[in-house]
């Protein structure tokens, strides 16, 4: 069995700005950069015959690529308990077009429909142990946040496994976006 999902990776001078953010917040655990990503679908467990379908069906996946802005701070919480902080993904009809196309490309080659709304963030820290006033007080000191958008070109297959340092992610297989021409402007 391996266990896999579908993301965006980030650029590195995306991550670099990311790193500098994550620090500050007695109990978070922080994202490992290399590890940063904005999810597209998480597929969970599957034998080796369903992975090669699901390569199969992100190979016939087609979409325009796209710019991507990250902004806003925020957490997912249980109850009372935030148990991550997370950097939005401003709204952009492209990133839900391609989501879409994803989930619908997975389901055709037989796995279960996402049963959860679609929230499009990137992960900075697991906040279990972080005392909730601190998580405040962190989300007000860096708002408003927003880095500079970023060329989507593609989107990537990896597996992820547990090894005494955490959760490791690999790269599966990548996968282009159609890019998309500019006009030409002949004057210039």
């Amino acid at each position: 069995m391996i266990r896999l999902f579908v993301a965006l990776e980030i650029p590195d001078d995306i991550r670099d700005r990311l790193e500098e953010l994550c620090m500050g917040v007695p109990g978070a655990r922080w994202v490992e950069p290399e590890n940063m990503h904005v999810t597209l679908r998480f597929i969970g467990d599957v034998d080796g015959a369903v992975c090669e379908d699901v390569v199969d069906a992100l190979l016939a996946v087609r979409a325009p690529s796209f710019e991507l802005t990250l902004e806003r701070l925020g957490t997912f919480q249980q109850g009372n308990i935030a148990h991550t902080l997370w950097v939005g993904v401003q709204r952009n009809a492209a990133l839900l077009q391609l989501h879409s196309k994803v989930e619908r490309g997975l389901v055709a080659a037989g796995l279960s429909p996402e049963r959860r709304r679609y929230t499009p963030h990137l992960t900075i820290a697991r906040t279990k142990e972080a005392p909730v006033e601190r998580l405040a007080s962190f989300i007000a000191e860096h708002e408003p946040f927003r880095l500079a958008p970023f060329a989507v070109e593609g989107f990537s297959l990896y597996s992820s496994f547990l090894s005494k340092n955490g959760v490791q992610y690999a790269l599966e297989e990548a996968f282009s976006l159609d890019q998309v021409l500019r006009p030409v402007n002949l004057n210039e």
